[in-house]
């Protein structure tokens, strides 16, 4: 297909997103181009090859605006610019033509819910109590007592409220003190907001991921949250150690509101053809705003929640579970499904899987109803880091060490090259180390060996994309067999039998009644036997077409 046809088929496609593979690149880890140590936008310019050969719709970029860094990019303090760290709005601009002409969408993150303290809008705003923008982040009078307004606690430890002796206020912070929360109660700053998704939309990008999406719009009577009973708690959205988990979230975030400027979010990208994918954080109802999200034409096209990028390995048991859970509170919306991103432990580690159970489940996420979401590296098999303590540059790890090492060990630079101590990386000493570990694993490594992972994964993404009912099809509903879990998708007259062994132990599976071609060889698809069973090996899967 040529450049030109690529590209027309994007500008007229708008339910591209559909069934979509999303490649998540964290830009400070990718490419360095520059020798500083840092990867960079032009370093993603020079990858969009690799990234065309796996087979992906889009790319997902971290966040590269300008920015004092103190969490890495998710602290902007300007929205409409790159930090010098990644280069410029030309290599942005570079990014896409690039990636346009290889026929791969560009969507970028939006931290919408916060800015750095050191953003404009917030030096106005702190001044005083008349400002024009006095009420563009949430302000409140101390309690009579000069302690907070209210209990809530941040993600990141301690009260979300800080003093601020020019207003003698206290204003919210879900995040870091230096992360102070926008005020979406005021019209203006949702029209502020939407006037810097029209600046990059206008430049080209394809779509946003919106960062902590259900936590823009708070509570206007600042009522206290209630306290979680202990039998209710999980750490999904934050560690164990973390008292934020011991509070039910009702107040500080998930207010009914936000689908109104989420709307309007909605009706801004339309006549772009953009997309967006939500995060939702929370550890409760994560599924339920999902749904919420994301159902009929008008809101956000897909949303994950965190309920596979959890620490708990997905049994068959608890696959179906969630996948029953979805089908009643979000059967009418779409889900992105991940297992590993910036945030979390990698998933080949946190789950102790096998490079056989590493197969399986990316072909599990690949026959999912929704969008899938890989995460740079996770195509290579990289388990987690171990970054020593002197190394750490995560405020999170450092903040909850040694119980929660933080999020670097999930970040460390990709591995191009074998035999190079950076792993062609970068030609100096990165911002994180690399691990030796990691080297054997390399791109390079991997393209030389027809069996290694990366190419399961390319052939993982063609299968989807060759098979209308795996990548836009419904679903029936999900059960599960001792350790095998198994569901049919349709698309039109393709109808496809899945079923996964999400187990090392070897299981006979009695697959539904039907006349069933056997397809995806490819993929290590076991048969049907002579016998009318299905005989998995250990973390085998089937795929067969409904004659």
């Amino acid at each position: 297909m040529t450049a030109l046809a690529t590209n027309t088929e994007m500008a007229v496609n708008k339910d591209w997103w559909r069934g979509a593979v999303i490649y998540q690149i964290y830009p400070r880890s990718y490419q360095d181009s520059n020798g500083d140590g840092i990867g960079d936008l032009l370093g993603i310019v020079q990858r969009l090859p690799y990234i065309a050969s796996l087979g992906v719709d889009a790319i997902w970029i971290s966040p590269f605006f300008t920015s004092p860094m103190k969490d890495f990019g998710y602290d902007v303090s300007d929205y409409c610019d790159v930090d010098p760290m990644f280069g410029s709005l030309a290599d942005f601009d570079a990014v896409v033509e690039t990636a346009h002409r290889l026929g791969i969408r560009v969507m970028i993150d939006l931290v919408l819910s916060h800015t750095s303290d050191q953003h404009p809008w917030f030096t106005e705003s702190r001044a005083d109590r008349s400002n024009d923008k006095s009420d563009w982040y949430v302000w409140a009078d101390p309690k009579p007592d000069g302690t907070p307004p209210n209990n809530w606690l941040s993600i990141f430890g301690g009260s979300a409220w800080h003093w601020d002796a020019r207003r003698e206020q206290y204003y919210l912070h879900n995040f870091l003190v230096s992360q102070p929360d926008l005020n979406f109660h005021s019209p203006a700053v949702q029209d502020a907001l939407l006037d810097v998704a029209q600046f990059w939309l206008n430049r080209g990008c394809d779509g946003f991921r919106l960062d902590t999406i259900n936590f823009y719009m708070h509570d206007a009577e600042l009522r206290d949250n209630p306290p979680l009973p202990k039998e209710k708690r999980n750490a999904n959205i934050a560690p164990s150690v973390n008292p934020y988990n011991h509070q039910d979230h009702i107040h500080d975030k998930n207010h009914p509101d936000n689908v109104k400027f989420l709307a309007r979010l909605r009706a801004l990208m339309e006549p772009y053809g953009a997309a967006a994918v939500g995060e939702v954080g929370d550890a409760q109802r994560g599924l339920e705003i999902m749904g919420q999200y994301t159902a009929g034409n008008d809101l956000m096209q897909m949303c994950y929640a965190f309920e596979f990028l959890a620490k708990d390995k997905p049994t068959a048991a608890r696959i179906v579970d969630v996948m029953r859970q979805v089908d009643e509170v979000a059967g009418d919306g779409w889900a992105c499904w991940a297992f590993s991103n910036h945030d979390v432990v990698r998933h080949a580690t946190r789950w102790e899987l096998p490079p056989g159970g590493q197969r399986m489940f990316v072909t599990l996420l690949m026959a999912l109803r929704g969008s899938a979401c890989i995460y740079q590296g996770e195509e290579l098999g990289l388990h987690e880091a171990d970054v020593a303590f002197e190394d750490l540059q995560d405020p999170y790890g450092v903040e909850f060490w040694p119980e929660f090492k933080g999020r670097d060990g999930c970040r460390t630079p990709m591995v191009w090259d074998r035999d190079n101590h950076h792993g062609g990386f970068s030609n100096v000493r990165p911002w994180l180390p690399v691990p030796s570990e990691h080297l054997g694993l390399s791109v390079a490594a991997q393209e030389d060996e027809p069996g290694a992972l990366l190419h399961h994964y390319r052939r993982a993404i063609a299968f989807r994309h060759s098979h209308p009912a795996l990548s836009v099809g419904s679903h029936d509903k999900m059960q599960a067999q001792d350790d095998v879990i198994y569901f049919t998708r349709t698309a039109g007259d393709q109808t496809i039998l899945c079923a996964f062994n999400v187990s090392e132990t070897p299981s006979d599976f009695d697959p539904p009644a039907g006349d069933w071609i056997p397809i995806g060889a490819e993929l290590g698809s076991a048969h049907i036997s002579a016998d009318g069973k299905l005989h998995f090996g250990p973390w085998q899967v089937c795929f067969a077409l409904k004659r």
